[in-house]
């Protein structure tokens, strides 16, 4: 079983970067498909980005299409999430997941089990 600890969140203004990253333990991050997921007050979790168990595939939501970048960084065990050119309705908690049950798709909340605490990502207009 895997535990996954976020940092990297906070206070930004629109237009600005942030980079989130989770750290992995128990496990190795190549052993599961992972994802970032977020949830803004008021809405449901929403997917991301993703990225398959050998790194070679990675699944973004249309929202953030060109300006967030999912990586893994094997070395140190961690994943990260670059965000460039941040906007208002990126506000959120940032969640990072690892999956459980491969037989939904990687976008689906269904598919991943294991969960970070999450952290904040405000941005500011």
């Amino acid at each position: 079983q895997v535990q996954l600890v976020e940092s990297g969140g906070g206070l930004v203004q629109a237009g600005g970067s942030l980079r989130l990253s989770c750290a992995a333990s128990g496990r190795l991050f190549s052993d599961y498909a992972t994802g970032w997921f977020r949830q803004a007050p008021g809405k449901e979790r929403e997917f991301v980005a993703a990225i398959t168990r050998s790194g070679n595939t990675t699944y973004y939501a249309d929202s953030v299409k060109g300006r967030f970048t999912i990586s893994r960084d094997h070395a140190k065990n961690t994943q990260d999430l670059q965000m460039n050119n941040l906007k208002p309705e990126d506000t959120a908690v940032y969640y990072c997941a690892a999956e459980k049950n491969d037989d939904y798709s990687y976008t689906s909340l269904s598919r991943y089990g294991y969960w970070g605490q999450g952290t904040q990502v405000t941005v500011s207009s």
